[in-house]
């Protein structure tokens, strides 16, 4: 049976995000919430949660000895499919811009930004359900969701890939920005699969048969 490495690091959301996974699975796949870095450097697959600051999450992960090194090994090194789920796909990034500059694990080249919405009616931070637009037909990890697909997001900043090719779904706010992002066997949503229901599980499940 496959191991899948749920990254315990203090993110908020690793309960709610471990029981939709382990639902999801469905006996398939053995869900283990760790930050030993023996245990992740050796999994089958990674996902990483988050909620909050990118710069409190990024020092969160630095501050557990040889956990950012144990996931470079399990996807850098070894391709282990992985899942960054809301600040843990903006984690992704080369950089995130808030309480200043503070570098991210750059799997993703590209920055997380602050919202900014052009429409007084859609506030900042995004709270709430939204629907998928421009779900790229060729990104594996959002298969099973179409535009339109209702999802629930919580944030103020959002990552925004160099290359446009590294996004598989957008999202709309008083402007477009990411909601999913995907290269090579590195994928993240900036929704919460575990709150969208119907439309997350099916994420989830697809991710657990991923074979990049």
């Amino acid at each position: 049976m496959q191991t899948l490495a749920l990254i315990d690091y203090g993110s908020g959301n690793l309960r709610s995000a471990e029981k939709a996974l382990v639902k999801a699975a469905d006996g398939r796949v053995r869900i283990v919430a760790t930050a030993d870095p023996q245990t992740v450097a050796t999994a089958d697959r990674v996902v990483l949660p988050g909620v909050g600051a990118f710069k409190s999450c990024m020092d969160a992960l630095a501050a557990r000895d040889g956990l950012i090194e144990a996931m470079t090994e399990a996807v850098e090194t070894r391709g282990a499919p992985f899942l960054g789920v809301c600040v843990g796909m903006q984690l992704l990034a080369s950089r995130g811009l808030e309480f200043g500059v503070t570098e991210g694990l750059g799997w993703i080249p590209g920055e997380v930004r602050k919202l900014e919405s052009a429409d007084p009616a859609a506030k900042v931070p995004h709270m709430g359900w939204n629907n998928l637009v421009d779900v790229s037909a060729e990104q594996p990890i959002v298969a099973p969701l179409i535009a339109g697909d209702p999802v629930y997001f919580t944030h103020s900043f959002a990552f925004f890939p160099e290359d446009e090719a590294d996004v598989s779904a957008y999202v709309d706010h008083g402007g477009r920005f990411p909601a999913a992002v995907a290269r090579g066997n590195v994928a993240g949503v900036q929704f919460h699969p575990e709150k969208s229901q119907a439309a997350g599980l099916s994420l989830l499940a697809r991710f657990l048969e991923w074979r990049p």
